[in-house]
């Protein structure tokens, strides 16, 4: 096998990777390798909504959030984001004082995962979200009369989504 066919592979899987997947019943596949994607930002204590009381401890929660590479490339180019979009929403537990630190908050164990995803033709609105739990490899999108909807069309800066807490798509380049 030549180098061109080698890195046309290569390119044919990242992006194959990059693109939700779903069962034939409609369940969303978790992304196997979403941590090789962009990462945008991580939050400390980003609470809101219900369990927003619960999660103000000494040790709150980290929110990590990735971007699909090819929806990163579109939005750098338009400031809009494309069709096929998705952001993986990765919770995680945090932990003061252990080893040697005794100051700051460091991520432990994965709590949750939440995707967003666009998707023009599948999804009335555009957009759908996904709840995964207790590392269940598949979910079922989360009806379209949840807070999460209304919330992100109320306060999302760019098309339902919080680029406003994504410092590094909005710093001069």
């Amino acid at each position: 096998m030549g180098k061109a066919t080698i890195a046309l592979l290569l390119v044919m899987t990242c992006m194959a990777e990059d693109s939700a997947e779903f069962t034939p019943a409609g369940l969303l596949k978790r992304p196997r390798d979403y941590r090789e994607w962009v990462y945008l930002s991580s939050g400390l204590g980003m609470t809101y909504g219900p369990m927003a009381a619960e999660m103000h401890t000494e040790n709150p929660p980290f929110d990590n959030v990735f971007v699909n590479r090819d929806a990163y490339r579109g939005f750098l180019a338009s400031g809009h984001w494309p069709d096929k979009t998705i952001f993986v929403l990765e919770i995680r537990a945090s932990q003061s004082k252990a080893s040697i630190n005794t100051g700051g908050h460091f991520q432990t164990a994965t709590m949750a995962m939440e995707i967003h995803v666009k998707d023009e033709k599948r999804f009335a609105g555009n957009w759908a979200f996904f709840e995964f739990s207790n590392g269940a490899g598949t979910a079922k999108q989360i009806p379209a009369s949840a807070s999460c909807y209304s919330c992100h069309a109320e306060h999302g800066a760019v098309d339902t989504t919080f680029v406003q807490f994504y410092p590094t798509l909005h710093e001069p380049k």
